[in-house]
């Protein structure tokens, strides 16, 4: 391994920054786009002389209803990447989960997508410029406000801080960031709403 250890430390220095160009207009955020971190990433890999080949993997699967009441899928990709040095044989594997939901048929593609670019995003230490330990209130709202979970037998479920209702990982992310706390997306409209 230490061919393509040497190889992964210069492709780790080439990709460590990416930054956020991406808008989300709805949810009033900025990220790292996947397309960005593709990009980058896969310039490095390919000078380092390093294959990337991805197996997609639905880990689950179900109907879930939106904040409207519309059925949309629900999807829980696992992606296994293997790394091959195309000059030793060596080889590595990354492994990333992602989560996507759709009304139509892109739940698969948007979990594909979450789960190829946070493999690398983690595996390579790629930093997008945010800590979310640097702000303060996040610290003094996260006590206030921890996400609650309830057992089933499908493991932990997060809640709603406001009503109590099931939410998503997504959903939480998206909530915390804008609100400093888990809100469904019924509390977070009330917060528009009165905005």
């Amino acid at each position: 391994m230490q061919k393509i250890a040497s190889k992964l430390i210069q492709v780790m220095a080439e990709c460590s920054q990416i930054p956020k160009n991406g808008v989300n207009d709805f949810h009033h955020y900025k990220y790292a786009t996947s397309a960005d971190v593709l990009e980058k990433v896969n310039s490095a890999l390919v000078k380092h002389k390093l294959a990337s080949v991805v197996m997609p993997e639905v880990v689950q699967a179900s109907e879930v209803l939106n904040s409207k009441g519309n059925a949309e899928q629900r999807v829980t990709v696992k992606v296994t990447i293997t790394l091959v040095d195309a000059e030793s044989g060596e080889s590595l594997l990354l492994v990333g989960l992602g989560s996507g939901q759709d009304v139509g048929d892109k739940a698969v593609m948007k979990a594909q997508t979450a789960a190829i670019k946070y493999a690398y995003l983690m595996s390579l230490a790629i930093s997008t410029n945010d800590d979310p330990e640097a702000d303060s209130r996040t610290d003094e709202n996260s006590s206030r406000h921890e996400p609650s979970t309830a057992n089933s037998s499908s493991g932990s479920v997060l809640q709603c801080s406001d009503c109590g209702s099931k939410i998503t990982a997504g959903v939480m992310n998206v909530s915390v960031n804008k609100y400093r706390r888990p809100l469904c997306m019924r509390c977070q409209k009330k917060l528009q709403d009165v905005a």
